[in-house]
């Protein structure tokens, strides 16, 4: 028997779905990339996760990129503009709907303390909060939310919104443009450590917060 008609009798390998709940979360937002309506998947996710949704929108901006890497702007400017219009929803939960919907958000990632500190960090900063907020690790959700209830002027929060956003992910389609399939299977190989990566730079960044606001 030839060696290749010893692979066509071979049974399938069953892939087993991930333990992991986050790993099977960035699977699932993953599988919108190959379907038609990927696009829109990557607006809702972008506009969700400034407000309440825990995936970055991130893993599906450089799956659709990969598949497409001439459109890999355009999808940046479908991040930014779900994004930036995300935020301002946050900003009404943190102004208006704090107690309704904003504290059961903040409850449900266990950042009362954290979020109690980044308050109390806009009296020192103000928007300059929310421009650097794009870049760092912690929650964007975190940061919008902050903002209504410090009462941040809406409109140079829409600004430091636009810029801080749009600069992540224009920054992210340029490099998939330049390592295109090599960034999506780094992140499939190293998923387990990139996600303690992830949440040591978090700690990391609330560590800084609470020392910058004594």
């Amino acid at each position: 028997m030839s060696i290749e008609t010893a692979e066509q009798n071979e049974l399938p390998v069953k892939v087993l779905p991930s333990r992991n709940p986050i790993r099977r979360l960035y699977d699932w937002v993953i599988g919108w990339a190959d379907r038609p309506h990927g696009p829109w998947a990557l607006a809702i996710l972008s506009f969700s996760e400034a407000s309440f949704f825990p995936v970055p929108p991130d893993v599906l901006l450089i799956a659709l990129g990969i598949s497409r890497p001439r459109r890999a702007f355009w999808y940046a400017t479908i991040c930014s503009l779900a994004s930036i219009a995300g935020g301002l929803a946050g900003y009404l939960i943190g102004w208006k709907l704090y107690d309704l919907l904003g504290r059961p958000i903040i409850g449900f990632y266990h950042l009362e303390q954290e979020f109690a500190e980044i308050t109390g960090w806009f009296d020192r900063w103000g928007v300059w909060m929310v421009g650097a907020a794009g870049f760092t690790p912690i929650p964007y959700k975190v940061f919008t939310i902050a903002s209504g209830v410090a009462g941040l002027n809406v409109g140079l929060f829409l600004v430091a919104s636009a810029v801080s956003r749009s600069a992540r992910f224009f920054i992210v389609s340029t490099l998939i443009r330049f390592f295109g399939e090599k960034a999506r299977k780094f992140i499939d190989k190293y998923f387990n450590l990139l996600t303690l990566a992830f949440v040591a730079l978090l700690a990391l960044g609330f560590l800084v917060v609470g020392l910058l606001n004594r």
